[in-house]
């Protein structure tokens, strides 16, 4: 006899991030291809009430249930999304409504597992979920989770994080990626990795991978930071030293790494090894350029020095990298 169907609740309220809410449900919809029919999830998107939900992209969605109908019912998944506020300088605030967390605070307590995705980290911190765990979410409000909720250890690297049986995931489509883990624990690796061929994505990719990505990174609050982070993006193919970037931003080499530090939390030599990975992924990605033809184009200048630091960087090779993309794709 078939195992019942698990059980995943999402939580839906206006605002919420459109990806959050419907790319975890293509992996699961995804994952009945791959097991019998009798098993898999069975998904509800439960809100407040059974009007529609408009997203954060404008686009309205229609519940399925209401958090009282779901209420006391056996929840295998408790799934989190988020909601942010960006205002006239861009600045992204995380939002934690109260009737939204006292209603995650209400479902957790029947749930096997719970996890967030992207900015929901912030209403499981809000809830109490977080409190001693190790958590990560979006980068962009990384910092504001550590601020607000001390009693949780804020790791803004990873793509997700599991302790326990909470889990954690960052922004955005790395949901796709905390889905897949999910249903590797769930159905084992062989079904995730048919599901993640039939996405055409990445295989495998670890959860402590890191979510950095130097294009993505916020705009610094300081125009001289902002025009040396496109210097470097421009000059990536060449030797860039303290002394480079000092004389570029007409500052002793000293005030530069005060700069850095002070507004992307990091030193010059970290940040720009970080963008050339980052660059030396999307080449990876999308040609067949030799290992020695990328090295030289990101400014490595070696290939060895190219695996020292996508090793340091991702955890993998660049061998690896790449051929988990090919695999995804065939």
């Amino acid at each position: 006899m078939a195992a019942p169907k698990r059980l995943v609740v999402i939580v839906v309220f206006d605002g919420v991030d459109l990806l959050d809410i419907t790319g975890p449900p293509e992996v699961f919809a995804l994952l009945q291809r791959e097991v019998d029919s009798d098993t898999g999830y069975e998904v509800l998107l439960a809100a407040e009430t059974a009007e529609p939900v408009t997203t954060a992209a404008g686009v309205r969605v229609l519940p399925d249930t209401t958090f009282e109908e779901v209420t006391g019912r056996s929840i295998d998944t408790l799934l989190v999304p988020g909601a942010v506020r960006i205002d006239a300088d861009r600045r992204v605030t995380a939002l934690a409504d109260p009737a939204v967390t006292a209603r995650v605070t209400q479902l957790a307590g029947a749930a096997r597992r719970i996890a967030s995705v992207c900015v929901g980290a912030h209403l499981l911190a809000a809830a109490g979920l977080l409190d001693g765990k190790r958590a990560t979410t979006h980068w962009s409000t990384a910092r504001q989770l550590a601020a607000d909720h001390p009693a949780v250890t804020v790791d803004a690297d990873p793509i997700f994080i599991r302790d326990g049986a909470v889990w954690t995931g960052a922004g955005i489509s790395s949901c796709l990626d905390l889905s897949l883990a999910l249903v590797a624990e769930d159905f084992g690796e062989a079904a995730a990795l048919r599901v993640a061929r039939q996405l055409v994505m990445y295989l495998k990719r670890p959860g402590g991978q890191s979510q950095f990505s130097v294009p993505l990174e916020p705009v610094s609050p300081t125009r001289r930071i902002e025009d040396l982070r496109q210097f470097i993006g421009r000059n990536l193919s060449r030797p860039l030293g303290l002394a480079d970037l000092a004389a570029y931003a007409h500052v002793s080499e000293r005030q530069l790494s005060r700069i850095f530090k002070a507004d992307l939390g990091t030193t010059p030599a970290a940040y720009i090894e970080s963008a050339r990975v980052e660059l030396a992924r999307n080449r990876l990605e999308s040609t067949d350029e030799t290992l020695e033809r990328i090295a030289g184009t990101c400014g490595f200048g070696t290939v060895d020095t190219l695996i020292r630091a996508f090793r340091r960087q991702l955890a993998t090779t660049p061998t690896e990298y790449r051929n988990g993309f090919r695999y995804a794709a065939r």
